[in-house]
C-alpha cells in the first residue's frame, strides 16, 4: 500500500483507470467511471447557483462521486446527518440544494445522481479542489437544534492518515464493507476518507443484516466498520465471513459483545473512542475487559478541574476542546466514566434530550416536557416526562393512555430517529424542581424504577 492519497489526488490523472473503486453485487467501478461520474455532475453543479449542497446518500460510491463533484466545483457539501425529507424540508436554511440517489419530496433544487452505464472516459479538464476547503456536517447540539460543525478537508486527509499508521499491516490487501451511513463523521472518516485514501474497493451498499455481512463473496478479505448495535445483532450460526479487522465506534461496546464476536469471527474487535466534534481520538482493542484507551499520536488530554481539555492536530482550534466525557487515567492509558450534558447515546446513536422535549411540546394539548434515558432489562430507551393540557389530561385517562402514547409515536416518527422516540411514558401535574428551579433527574428517574 502506498501513502494515503489526499482527497485532492483521488483522481490524480496518474493513477491507472482501471483502479479498482467500489463494487456493489457484481458490478464494479473503476476510476475510469469514477472520473466520468464526476465530471458529469461537475458540469451539472456548474450551471446551479446555489453554493451549498445537502450530501444525502446511503450508496457510498455515489456519495464519492457527489463529494468529489461538489468540491471540484468550488461548492460546500453540506452532510446534514439524515436522509430524511420532513427534517430536510424544515432545515432548507442550511443547504442550498440536494444531491441524492433517490428523488426527496422537498421544495429545494435537486439533482438526482446515478451511475452511468456505458461509459466513455472523461475528457472534462476539473479544476483543483481548493486549499480551503471543507465540509459542513450537523449533529445534535444541546439546544436540540442542529449543531454545525466545520470539517476541512486537509483534517479529513489527516485523519485517515493517522488510521493508516496505526493499522496500515492489517488494512493491506482489504475491501471495506460498513453497517454505518456516510451521513456522519465516523462513516465519513472510516467508510468513505480510508478506503479512498488508501487505494482500498469500498462496498457501494450499507450492511443491514448478518446474513448479508456472512454472504461476502470469500475470495476476498474485508475490514468491517461495524457499531456496536450491528455487533449485537450477530448470528453464531451462520457462516463467519473472512473479515481480518473489525473497527467499532458510536458507542459502548459491552464486553460480551465483544467476546461473541471473536468466537464468531476469529477477530478481535478494534474499538474508536470520537465525535463528530473531536474526529478520532484513541483506540483500544480489548483481549480482556480492563483494556484501557490508548491516545492516537500527536493527541493529548489537559485536565482542567474536573473536565478534559482534548488537545488535537484533528481540532481546528489549536486551544483544543472541552470534552463531555469524563475521563480516568490509569496507568497504561484512560477509561471513560460516563458523560456530561444533555446529548446521551442510545444504541450507539446520539440523541438530543432537549430536540425530544421541544418535539413533544410542540404537540397539541403538552405543555411540558423532560426526556431521560431510561434502562430496563439491560436495554436503554427514552423516557418522558409530560405535563398535559387538562382536556389532554382527560383523554389520557378515558383511553388508558396507550392509544395516546401511540398517537404521540406517530407524530414524533417525521422529526426523530426510531432511537429517539420515546418508549416510556409518565404523566404527572407538575415536574420537579429544586429551590434554583433546576430540574430533579433522580425524582424524574424514580417514576420509571
Amino acid at each position: 500500500m502506498t501513502h494515503p492519497l489526499p482527497l485532492s489526488q483521488w483522481l490524480n490523472p496518474l493513477r491507472p483507470d482501471d483502479t479498482r473503486i467500489a463494487w456493489l453485487g457484481a458490478r464494479e467501478w473503476q476510476l475510469g467511471d469514477l472520473r466520468h461520474d464526476v465530471g458529469s455532475l461537475f458540469q451539472a453543479l456548474e450551471k446551479q447557483p446555489g453554493e451549498r449542497w445537502a450530501l444525502c446518500f446511503e450508496n457510498s460510491y455515489l456519495f464519492v462521486v457527489a463529494l468529489l463533484a461538489t468540491l471540484h466545483a468550488g461548492k460546500i457539501p453540506v452532510i446534514p446527518g439524515h436522509c430524511r425529507a420532513s427534517l430536510l424540508g424544515e432545515q432548507q436554511e442550511l443547504f442550498d440544494g440536494i444531491l441524492s440517489e433517490n428523488p426527496l419530496a422537498c421544495d429545494s433544487p435537486q439533482i438526482v445522481v446515478a451511475a452511468a452505464e456505458n461509459v466513455s472516459h472523461s475528457n472534462i479538464t476539473l479544476p483543483p479542489v481548493p486549499a480551503d476547503s471543507y465540509v459542513e456536517l450537523f449533529t445534535s447540539g444541546s439546544t436540540g437544534l442542529p449543531k454545525k460543525i466545520i470539517k476541512p478537508v486537509a483534517l479529513l486527509d489527516a485523519e485517515a492518515c493517522m488510521l493508516y499508521a496505526r493499522f496500515e499491516q492489517r488494512l493491506e490487501g482489504c475491501r471495506v464493507v460498513a453497517s454505518v451511513v456516510p451521513q456522519h463523521l465516523y462513516g465519513l472518516t472510516f467508510r468513505i476518507f480510508l478506503p479512498m485514501a488508501c487505494g482500498l474497493p469500498l462496498h457501494a451498499s450499507m450492511l443491514y443484516y448478518a446474513e448479508q455481512l456472512s454472504a461476502l463473496p470469500p475470495e476476498h478479505r474485508y475490514v468491517f466498520i461495524s457499531s456496536p448495535a450491528f455487533l449485537k445483532r450477530l448470528d453464531p450460526n451462520l457462516s463467519p465471513p473472512p473479515v481480518g479487522m473489525i473497527l467499532s465506534a458510536g458507542g459502548m461496546l459491552p464486553w460480551k459483545e465483544v467476546k461473541e464476536t471473536q468466537s464468531w469471527l476469529n477477530v478481535w474487535p478494534d474499538e474508536i473512542y470520537g465525535s463528530t466534534e473531536t474526529g478520532i481520538v484513541a483506540w483500544r482493542q480489548r483481549i480482556d475487559n480492563g483494556t484501557s484507551w490508548q491516545l492516537f499520536p500527536g493527541i493529548t488530554l489537559r485536565a482542567e478541574g474536573e473536565e478534559w481539555r482534548l488537545l488535537s492536530p484533528l481540532l481546528h482550534d489549536e486551544a483544543g476542546l472541552l470534552l463531555d466525557d469524563m475521563i480516568e487515567l490509569v496507568d497504561d492509558g484512560f477509561r471513560l466514566a460516563g458523560r456530561r450534558g444533555r446529548v446521551v447515546k442510545i444504541e450507539e446513536k446520539r440523541v438530543s434530550l432537549s430536540e425530544v422535549e421541544r418535539r413533544l411540546m410542540a404537540l397539541e394539548g403538552i405543555v411540558d416536557a423532560a426526556a431521560l434515558p431510561v434502562s430496563r432489562g439491560g436495554r436503554q430507551g427514552i423516557g418522558v416526562v409530560l405535563v398535559l393540557t387538562e382536556s389532554a389530561r382527560e383523554q389520557w385517562h378515558s383511553s388508558g393512555g396507550k392509544a395516546q402514547e401511540q398517537a404521540w409515536r406517530r407524530a414524533l416518527q417525521p422529526w426523530l430517529e426510531s432511537v429517539a422516540v420515546p418508549r416510556y411514558w409518565r404523566v404527572v401535574d407538575d415536574i420537579p424542581v429544586n429551590s434554583m428551579n433546576k430540574r430533579v433527574y433522580a425524582q424524574l428517574q424514580e417514576l420509571f424504577s
